[in-house]
């Protein structure tokens, strides 16, 4: 994988399937589990009786999001989109099966979101088909901690990788 770093645009969450997102100035992932107050973490999700340990985390780059304002022809914002973090500069899809680095926390990408006809419901917007491919990132939090925008993303160097072991995945 070729060397990057990206940074975190926002953080969102909200407590319960449906309600509306908030941003957060910061946020508190706990490993294993999810950022802490959020719906998936609470268990109170559309998807929280479909668990599974790469859903702890949801990830989208603001590059994607804008380019599905330009298909729409309208504005989009991050919070319309439910996921719990905005990145700019970070290549989500070619994260899947890596740990990598935001802040202080360590994630697994653990495969591709999939957009969702709900999310069409919920915000009114024909967003399904712009992000086909390029719905983000569902992630499983190996190290928790704090997170905010600013916060940088990068690729965890083979050393710092071997200080989060697999096993601890999940």
């Amino acid at each position: 994988m070729n060397a990057w770093s990206g940074e975190v645009r926002a953080v969102y969450a909200t407590e319960a399937a449906g309600a509306e997102m908030r941003e957060l100035a910061s946020g508190h992932l706990v490993a294993g589990v999810g950022l802490a107050g959020d719906r998936y973490a609470l268990g109170t999700g559309l998807y929280s009786p479909k668990w599974h340990p790469d859903r702890q985390l949801t990830v989208i780059a603001k590059e994607v999001i804008d380019d599905v304002a330009v298909a729409l022809g309208k504005p989009v914002d991050g919070v319309e989109l439910r996921r719990n973090v905005v990145t700019h500069g970070v290549p989500l899809n070619s994260l899947v099966g890596i740990r990598f680095a935001v802040g202080e926390t360590i994630l697994y990408g653990g495969r591709l979101n999939v957009p969702c006809r709900y999310l069409e419901r919920l915000t009114g917007k024909k967003v399904y088909s712009p992000l086909l491919g390029r719905s983000g990132l569902n992630c499983r939090i190996l190290r928790g901690g704090t997170i905010r925008a600013g916060d940088v993303v990068r690729p965890l160097s083979t050393a710092e990788a071997a200080e989060v072991p697999f096993e601890e995945i999940g």
